[in-house]
Protein backbone atom coordinates (compact mmCIF):
# COMPACT_ATOMS: atom_id res chain seq x y z
CA UNK A 1 0.00 0.00 0.00
CA UNK A 2 1.08 3.71 -0.57
CA UNK A 3 1.57 5.29 2.22
CA UNK A 4 0.83 8.90 1.08
CA UNK A 5 1.60 11.07 4.18
CA UNK A 6 5.24 9.99 4.12
CA UNK A 7 7.52 12.72 3.16
CA UNK A 8 10.29 11.71 4.31
CA UNK A 9 12.65 8.38 4.31
CA UNK A 10 15.92 8.35 6.35
CA UNK A 11 18.63 5.83 5.67
CA UNK A 12 21.07 5.45 9.16
CA UNK A 13 24.40 4.01 8.91
CA UNK A 14 24.46 4.29 12.63
CA UNK A 15 21.14 4.07 15.10
CA UNK A 16 22.39 7.15 17.07
CA UNK A 17 22.21 9.09 14.05
CA UNK A 18 18.79 9.43 14.93
CA UNK A 19 18.96 11.94 17.73
CA UNK A 20 15.41 12.94 17.84
CA UNK A 21 11.70 11.78 17.63
CA UNK A 22 8.44 13.37 17.47
CA UNK A 23 4.95 11.71 16.67
CA UNK A 24 4.95 10.85 13.31
CA UNK A 25 8.10 8.79 13.19
CA UNK A 26 8.13 5.22 12.81
CA UNK A 27 11.09 2.70 12.15
CA UNK A 28 11.19 0.66 9.03
CA UNK A 29 12.04 -2.80 8.97
CA UNK A 30 10.24 -5.71 6.84
CA UNK A 31 7.81 -3.26 6.99
CA UNK A 32 4.96 -6.35 6.23
CA UNK A 33 2.18 -4.86 8.69
CA UNK A 34 3.40 -0.69 8.23
CA UNK A 35 2.56 -1.05 4.41
CA UNK A 36 -0.79 -3.22 4.83
CA UNK A 37 -2.80 -0.36 5.91
CA UNK A 38 -3.25 3.59 6.11
CA UNK A 39 -0.64 5.06 8.38
CA UNK A 40 -2.43 8.48 8.00
CA UNK A 41 -0.35 10.22 11.27
CA UNK A 42 3.53 8.56 9.73
CA UNK A 43 5.03 11.39 7.52
CA UNK A 44 8.92 10.08 8.59
CA UNK A 45 10.29 6.54 8.12
CA UNK A 46 13.60 5.26 9.24
CA UNK A 47 14.89 2.14 7.30
CA UNK A 48 16.80 -0.34 9.70
CA UNK A 49 17.93 -1.70 6.80
CA UNK A 50 20.89 0.27 6.24
CA UNK A 51 22.28 -0.64 9.45
CA UNK A 52 23.39 -4.03 8.03
CA UNK A 53 23.20 -5.53 11.78
CA UNK A 54 24.02 -9.81 11.23
CA UNK A 55 20.78 -11.76 11.37
CA UNK A 56 21.78 -14.30 13.44
CA UNK A 57 25.09 -14.87 15.40
CA UNK A 58 25.71 -18.05 16.72
CA UNK A 59 28.60 -18.53 20.53
CA UNK A 60 28.69 -20.36 22.87
CA UNK A 61 26.63 -18.28 25.03
CA UNK A 62 23.82 -18.44 22.83
CA UNK A 63 22.09 -16.86 19.55
CA UNK A 64 21.65 -13.34 18.81
CA UNK A 65 18.92 -12.53 16.71
CA UNK A 66 18.89 -9.14 15.35
CA UNK A 67 15.51 -7.10 14.89
CA UNK A 68 15.61 -6.97 11.18
CA UNK A 69 16.61 -11.04 11.15
CA UNK A 70 13.93 -12.34 8.32
CA UNK A 71 11.59 -14.78 9.61
CA UNK A 72 13.19 -17.06 6.72
CA UNK A 73 16.18 -17.02 7.72
CA UNK A 74 15.42 -18.19 11.18
CA UNK A 75 13.68 -20.83 10.13
CA UNK A 76 16.64 -22.00 7.58
CA UNK A 77 19.10 -22.01 11.22
CA UNK A 78 17.39 -25.44 12.08
CA UNK A 79 18.79 -27.61 9.68
CA UNK A 80 22.35 -25.85 11.02
CA UNK A 81 21.80 -25.01 14.87
CA UNK A 82 24.42 -26.82 16.91
CA UNK A 83 23.80 -30.61 17.41
CA UNK A 84 23.41 -30.11 21.25
CA UNK A 85 20.29 -27.58 21.02
CA UNK A 86 17.55 -29.65 21.26
CA UNK A 87 14.85 -26.49 21.37
CA UNK A 88 16.54 -26.16 17.70
CA UNK A 89 13.19 -27.12 16.20
CA UNK A 90 10.79 -24.92 18.00
CA UNK A 91 12.32 -22.09 15.23
CA UNK A 92 10.81 -24.15 12.26
CA UNK A 93 7.78 -24.64 14.55
CA UNK A 94 6.75 -21.29 15.34
CA UNK A 95 7.94 -19.76 11.81
CA UNK A 96 5.48 -21.72 10.55
CA UNK A 97 3.00 -20.91 12.87
CA UNK A 98 2.63 -17.59 10.86
CA UNK A 99 -0.67 -16.43 9.09
CA UNK A 100 1.04 -15.16 5.92
CA UNK A 101 2.42 -16.52 2.60
CA UNK A 102 5.72 -17.16 1.98
CA UNK A 103 6.46 -13.70 0.28
CA UNK A 104 5.46 -12.12 3.06
CA UNK A 105 8.00 -14.52 5.23
CA UNK A 106 10.76 -13.43 3.46
CA UNK A 107 10.30 -10.38 4.37
CA UNK A 108 8.85 -10.12 7.98
CA UNK A 109 11.51 -9.41 10.87
CA UNK A 110 11.09 -10.68 14.23
CA UNK A 111 12.03 -7.68 16.07
CA UNK A 112 8.56 -6.45 14.14
CA UNK A 113 6.24 -9.64 14.86
CA UNK A 114 7.64 -8.63 18.79
CA UNK A 115 7.23 -4.81 18.59
CA UNK A 116 3.21 -5.58 17.10
CA UNK A 117 2.63 -7.28 20.27
CA UNK A 118 -0.35 -9.26 19.12
CA UNK A 119 -1.46 -12.35 21.14
CA UNK A 120 -1.06 -14.33 18.20
CA UNK A 121 2.68 -13.16 17.37
CA UNK A 122 4.57 -16.69 16.70
CA UNK A 123 7.89 -15.02 17.88
CA UNK A 124 6.83 -13.84 20.98
CA UNK A 125 6.12 -17.60 21.78
CA UNK A 126 9.42 -18.72 20.48
CA UNK A 127 11.74 -16.11 22.20
CA UNK A 128 9.62 -15.87 25.37
CA UNK A 129 9.22 -19.56 25.76
CA UNK A 130 13.72 -20.36 25.51
CA UNK A 131 13.96 -17.26 27.81
CA UNK A 132 15.20 -14.52 25.23
CA UNK A 133 16.03 -11.24 26.51
CA UNK A 134 15.24 -7.91 24.48
CA UNK A 135 17.71 -5.31 24.09
CA UNK A 136 16.68 -1.78 23.48
CA UNK A 137 18.10 1.39 22.67
CA UNK A 138 16.23 4.23 23.67
CA UNK A 139 17.21 7.73 22.09
CA UNK A 140 19.42 9.67 23.91
CA UNK A 141 19.89 6.74 27.01
CA UNK A 142 21.63 3.96 27.94
CA UNK A 143 20.61 0.10 26.53
CA UNK A 144 18.72 -1.38 29.18
CA UNK A 145 17.38 -5.23 28.78
CA UNK A 146 13.58 -6.71 29.30
CA UNK A 147 12.49 -10.28 29.27
CA UNK A 148 10.52 -11.14 26.02
CA UNK A 149 7.99 -12.59 28.53
CA UNK A 150 7.80 -9.15 30.22
CA UNK A 151 8.11 -6.90 27.34
CA UNK A 152 4.52 -7.26 26.11
CA UNK A 153 2.44 -6.24 28.40
CA UNK A 154 -0.84 -6.55 26.55
CA UNK A 155 -2.77 -6.88 22.78
CA UNK A 156 -0.79 -4.40 20.83
CA UNK A 157 1.22 -2.94 23.91
CA UNK A 158 4.55 -3.42 25.05
CA UNK A 159 7.12 -1.63 26.96
CA UNK A 160 8.72 0.76 24.33
CA UNK A 161 9.25 4.35 25.47
CA UNK A 162 8.08 6.67 21.87
CA UNK A 163 11.68 6.33 19.79
CA UNK A 164 12.78 3.39 21.45
CA UNK A 165 14.37 0.73 19.59
CA UNK A 166 14.36 -2.86 19.77
CA UNK A 167 17.96 -3.47 19.15
CA UNK A 168 17.85 -7.95 19.24
CA UNK A 169 16.55 -10.84 21.18
CA UNK A 170 19.74 -13.18 22.80
CA UNK A 171 18.14 -16.89 23.52
CA UNK A 172 20.35 -18.10 25.98
CA UNK A 173 22.67 -21.14 25.44
CA UNK A 174 21.00 -23.67 28.45
CA UNK A 175 17.81 -22.84 27.08
CA UNK A 176 18.63 -24.10 23.89
CA UNK A 177 20.04 -27.37 25.23
CA UNK A 178 16.10 -27.90 26.69
CA UNK A 179 13.80 -31.00 25.61
CA UNK A 180 10.64 -29.32 24.62
CA UNK A 181 6.73 -29.72 23.70
CA UNK A 182 4.61 -27.54 21.39
CA UNK A 183 1.12 -27.41 20.99
CA UNK A 184 -1.12 -24.92 18.76
CA UNK A 185 -4.86 -24.83 17.92
CA UNK A 186 -5.92 -22.88 14.94
CA UNK A 187 -10.18 -22.85 13.44
CA UNK A 188 -8.78 -23.37 10.33
CA UNK A 189 -5.63 -25.36 8.87
CA UNK A 190 -3.36 -21.78 7.75
CA UNK A 191 -5.59 -19.77 10.37
CA UNK A 192 -4.11 -17.42 13.30
CA UNK A 193 -3.03 -19.42 16.53
CA UNK A 194 -6.24 -19.82 19.21
CA UNK A 195 -3.74 -21.14 21.53
CA UNK A 196 -0.09 -21.92 21.48
CA UNK A 197 1.75 -23.12 24.35
CA UNK A 198 5.28 -24.29 24.47
CA UNK A 199 6.81 -25.77 27.39
CA UNK A 200 10.61 -27.16 27.52
CA UNK A 201 12.01 -29.01 30.81
CA UNK A 202 15.93 -28.82 31.52
CA UNK A 203 17.28 -32.44 31.57
CA UNK A 204 19.90 -31.75 33.97
CA UNK A 205 17.80 -30.00 36.81
CA UNK A 206 14.37 -30.64 35.72
CA UNK A 207 13.39 -27.59 35.57
CA UNK A 208 9.98 -26.97 33.63
CA UNK A 209 8.56 -23.69 32.46
CA UNK A 210 4.95 -23.62 30.74
CA UNK A 211 4.76 -20.39 28.12
CA UNK A 212 1.20 -19.98 27.56
CA UNK A 213 0.58 -17.03 24.15
CA UNK A 214 -1.97 -16.49 21.52
CA UNK A 215 -5.06 -17.39 24.03
CA UNK A 216 -3.91 -14.49 26.49
CA UNK A 217 -3.76 -11.27 25.96
CA UNK A 218 0.23 -11.25 26.73
CA UNK A 219 2.15 -14.21 27.87
CA UNK A 220 2.11 -16.03 30.58
CA UNK A 221 5.11 -17.81 31.91
CA UNK A 222 5.17 -20.89 34.67
CA UNK A 223 7.98 -21.95 36.08
CA UNK A 224 8.34 -24.93 38.58
CA UNK A 225 11.60 -26.70 40.11
CA UNK A 226 10.19 -30.29 39.09
CA UNK A 227 8.00 -31.64 36.80
CA UNK A 228 4.50 -30.93 38.78
CA UNK A 229 1.64 -32.38 39.40
CA UNK A 230 -1.73 -32.67 36.95
CA UNK A 231 -3.37 -30.60 40.08
CA UNK A 232 -0.48 -28.55 40.97
CA UNK A 233 0.13 -27.50 37.05
CA UNK A 234 -4.19 -27.14 36.77
CA UNK A 235 -4.13 -24.52 39.89
CA UNK A 236 -0.99 -22.88 38.99
CA UNK A 237 -2.47 -21.74 35.60
CA UNK A 238 -5.95 -20.93 37.11
CA UNK A 239 -4.02 -18.76 39.22
CA UNK A 240 -2.11 -16.88 36.80
CA UNK A 241 -4.30 -16.66 34.17
CA UNK A 242 -7.94 -15.28 35.51
CA UNK A 243 -10.75 -15.13 32.54
CA UNK A 244 -10.35 -11.43 31.81
CA UNK A 245 -6.85 -12.37 30.70
CA UNK A 246 -8.25 -14.52 27.74
CA UNK A 247 -8.49 -12.78 24.36
CA UNK A 248 -11.96 -12.74 22.93
CA UNK A 249 -12.10 -12.47 19.34
CA UNK A 250 -13.81 -14.22 15.68
CA UNK A 251 -10.49 -17.06 16.30
CA UNK A 252 -11.79 -18.27 19.38
CA UNK A 253 -13.74 -17.45 23.22
CA UNK A 254 -11.99 -17.05 26.21
CA UNK A 255 -13.90 -20.62 27.42
CA UNK A 256 -12.27 -22.11 24.33
CA UNK A 257 -9.06 -20.77 25.07
CA UNK A 258 -9.26 -21.70 28.48
CA UNK A 259 -10.47 -25.52 28.12
CA UNK A 260 -7.48 -25.44 25.53
CA UNK A 261 -4.76 -24.07 27.76
CA UNK A 262 -5.72 -26.71 30.40
CA UNK A 263 -5.97 -29.72 27.99
CA UNK A 264 -2.43 -28.86 26.27
CA UNK A 265 -0.86 -28.11 29.29
CA UNK A 266 -1.27 -31.15 30.07
CA UNK A 267 -0.89 -33.05 26.76
CA UNK A 268 2.67 -30.75 27.47
CA UNK A 269 3.28 -32.55 31.15
CA UNK A 270 2.82 -35.49 29.91
CA UNK A 271 5.04 -35.37 27.36
CA UNK A 272 7.88 -34.27 29.06
CA UNK A 273 7.35 -36.31 31.84
CA UNK A 274 7.69 -39.37 28.98
CA UNK A 275 10.99 -37.60 27.84
CA UNK A 276 14.19 -39.45 28.69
Amino acid sequence: MDLHGVRCVRRPARADEITSWEPGCAWLAGGTWLFSEPQVNTHTLIDLETLRWPSLQVSADGLEIAATCKVAALDQLTDRAPADWTAAPLFRHCCRAFLASFKIWHEATIGGNIVMALPAGPMISLTASLEGVCTLWPRGGEPRSVRVVDFVTGDHRNVLAPGELLRSIHLPAHALRKQFAFRRFTLTHLGRSEVLLIGTRCPEHGKFLLTITAATLRPVQLSFATLPAAAELKRAITDAVPPTLYLDDTHGSPEHRAHLTYYFAEQIRNELAATP
